[in-house]
């Protein structure tokens, strides 16, 4: 999964006229917008810079996540998971600045006793673990495995938002 999470207004402010771009809600007033290829090639920037230690960041986006961030909190995050393991990266502009990260968490590497970079970063954008696992399994990020399983969602009407 790669993807950025954000309110829903600083995903449509993100997201603009690009046709390629679907945004998916999650609960606790969070948003995915997940990284298509099809979104991938529509923004990519060619010689702009990348966004260092991501695999699936496009050139030219961290521009965008900053733009973005000055309507509120924006993560890029990505996970990449086979048999219960594997990594997990994200980082946090808020204000136009990075706020956190870039955080990693390379496969068979323990998480961290502050939580995985993922569930960081959904922490900072106000998500709350309640009775769940953590953040991560409290906005339901788990429910599906590949970037694009995601689009089947973009036909709702609105988040089922799940308490904390």
């Amino acid at each position: 999964m790669q993807a950025v999470i954000a309110t829903e207004s600083a995903l449509r402010k993100l997201a603009g006229s690009t046709m390629e771009a679907c945004i998916v809600p999650l609960g606790q007033h969070v948003w995915l917008l997940p990284m298509t290829d099809a979104l991938f090639d529509a923004v990519t920037v060619d010689g702009a810079p990348e966004l260092d230690g991501f695999w699936k960041a496009p050139a030219g986006f961290e521009r965008l996540l900053t733009a973005c961030s000055e309507a509120g909190p924006v993560a890029f995050v990505e996970a990449e998971y086979f048999g219960g393991t594997g990594t997990q990266n994200a980082q946090v502009w808020d204000a136009g600045e990075v706020v956190l990260g870039p955080l990693r968490l390379a496969e068979g590497e323990p998480s961290p006793t502050t939580g995985t970079p993922i569930s960081q970063a959904l922490r900072r954008l106000g998500a709350a673990k309640g009775n769940h696992v953590d953040e991560f399994s409290a906005v339901d990020l788990g429910r599906h495995r590949d970037t694009e399983d995601w689009l089947s969602l973009t036909n709702q009407s609105g988040p089922d938002e799940q308490t904390a």
